[in-house]
């Protein structure tokens, strides 16, 4: 099993950027869709963004096009979230997620390995 670790959350304030990170261990995710979710307090869990095996494509939720980008480095084993233009509706925990498939949606159930989550607080 593919342990997911996340960073760089952090407290920002509206208009300002951060970078999120996810890390693997263990077995490569290489051949893996990668996601980001999203979860406020008293919320669902949403989707934010993904990126299928070898980023040849991503997909945004319509809250975040254009502000935020999705990578992800094989070699480092490692999917990126940059967030530009955060707003304070972007408060939340972020969650980074596997799909078993190199293509996955925007459904948290097709995803089955998460992250513990970073916490991401935007001030107005």
């Amino acid at each position: 099993q593919v342990q997911l670790v996340e960073s760089g959350g952090g407290l920002v304030q509206a208009g300002g950027s951060l970078r999120l990170s996810c890390a693997a261990s263990g077995r490569t995710f290489s051949s893996n869709a990668m996601g980001w979710f999203r979860q406020a307090p008293g919320k669902e869990r949403e989707f934010v963004a993904s990126v299928t095996y070898g980023g040849i494509r991503n997909d945004f939720a319509d809250s975040v096009k254009g502000r935020f980008t999705i990578s992800r480095d094989s070699a480092k084993n490692t999917i990126y979230l940059q967030m530009n233009s955060l707003k304070p509706e972007d408060t939340a925990v972020y969650y980074c997620a596997q799909a078993p498939t190199v293509f996955a949606g925007t459904s948290p159930h097709e995803y089955n390995n998460w992250g513990q989550g970073t916490q991401v607080t935007v001030s107005s």
